[in-house]
């Protein structure tokens, strides 16, 4: 392939297929030819990116983003939108992108039917990011998409402005995720997302975490297809649950396994807070510094432990058996979300009676949470839908 700034302009053979088809995720796009350029990084090596030279199809070329109408073209330009990646590079579509005549409207930029107008993302990278955004903290998900927080925060205003303005993601759900997210400093900046598990993409967006807003999105969704649902996975928030059960009372309600696992860490983090505020009090501070270091260890998946981590772990064990203990029960819950099914299920019930009689009143308190959900926990390890491992807003567990 051709690489660097040599490379940029379009020619030759056009290319276009059902490969190009599933890689773009986008109709009416011809994929004139692809290129690697290589980026300079300071002490790095350079970024290796995919460029595809794309253009619009002979039915939509020269269209005013609009009123659709055809224009004279009068000047081009060669633009980028950011795309999915492929292959862990980033990808970017490249395509000269003209000024138009439209009858109608004037000078224009031309429409281009892989990204909205005035957009320097694609459509299907909107899709996967809004759709990241759901299920994660935003500075995360970001960071795993490389664009900027901001950036995210667009895109997530384009997709919920998108979906009110008549595209109809409601239609066809079955199994979808209800979630909250916060947008920025403050208790009324926050938004629910609707996700449709089985498209993997966002259905819907409101504003406000409250009841009110969870009764919009099943207002907007209507009585027939609330019905339809099949499963509906959320956290433990009390204004989430008694809606579902109320506007979907065929859906299965899933507790989100990111959340379970969360009030586990939570409980844990309260109890190695009291312990080392114990120790410090009888006078055995390096004791409760150790405590203090051990808090990143503590908190991981003892699978993701690094060698140092795993000393310090080592080491609670020993000299800190409750804390030991804690650790042992969160991480019994988060295996029986890994293994699901009747083996998922036996190991639950097991950590809750553990959980139950530990003595550990944080533990004793998560064991009464978990108990109060059991019937959401169970169909989630039963293989009903649930957020891929993260959400950034969960309600804090029920007392």
């Amino acid at each position: 392939m051709p690489k660097g700034d040599g490379a940029r302009r379009t020619g030759g053979p056009a290319v276009a297929g059902p490969v190009w088809d599933e890689v773009l995720d986008t109709e009416h796009a011809v994929v004139v030819r692809t290129y690697i350029e290589q980026w300079p990084r300071k002490g790095r090596a350079p970024e290796k990116v995919l460029v595809i030279v794309v253009e619009p199809d002979e039915e939509t070329r020269f269209r005013c983003p609009r009123c659709g109408q055809r224009g004279r073209p009068v000047e081009t330009d060669v633009v980028r939108w950011r795309t999915l990646d492929v292959h862990g590079k980033k990808c970017f579509l490249e395509s000269e992108l003209p000024r138009i005549i439209c009858g109608e409207h004037g000078k224009i930029t031309a429409a281009v039917p892989w990204a909205r107008p005035d957009d320097r993302f694609s459509r299907p990278f909107e899709e996967f990011a809004a759709w990241k955004a759901a299920h994660m903290p935003w500075t995360r998900a970001a960071a795993e998409l490389r664009i900027s927080w901001e950036a995210l925060a667009n895109i997530t205003g384009r997709v919920a402005a998108d979906a009110a303005a008549g595209r109809d993601r409601l239609e066809g759900l079955r199994r979808i995720g209800i979630d909250e997210k916060s947008w920025g400093k403050g208790q009324d900046k926050y938004l629910v997302i609707v996700t449709d598990h089985d498209a993997g993409r966002v259905a819907w967006i409101g504003e406000g975490r409250c009841q009110a807003t969870v009764e919009a999105f099943f207002a907007d969704l209507g009585p027939e297809r609330a019905k339809a649902l099949t499963h509906v996975s959320a956290d433990g928030a009390d204004w989430i649950h008694p809606v579902v059960r109320a506007k979907a009372p065929r859906a299965e309600l899933c507790l989100d396994a990111f959340h379970v696992v969360k009030w586990a860490g939570e409980r844990l983090d309260e109890l190695r807070r009291r312990l080392a505020g114990e120790l410090r009090a009888a006078g055995r501070g390096d004791e409760a510094a150790t405590l203090g270091t051990g808090m990143w260890a503590l908190r991981k998946d003892q699978k993701k432990l690094t060698p140092a981590q795993r000393g310090t772990l080592a080491q609670i064990a020993v000299v800190n058996k409750p804390l030991y203990k804690g650790y042992l029960i969160k991480e019994q819950i988060r295996e029986a979300f890994k293994v699901k099914g009747d083996q998922g299920k036996a190991l639950m019930r097991g950590v809750t009676a553990w959980a139950h009689r530990c003595r550990i009143p944080e533990f004793a308190k998560l064991a009464k949470t978990l108990s109060r959900y059991k019937d959401s926990i169970v169909a989630t390890l039963g293989g009903a839908p649930s957020s891929p491992g993260h959400a950034a807003s969960a309600a804090p567990p029920p007392s």
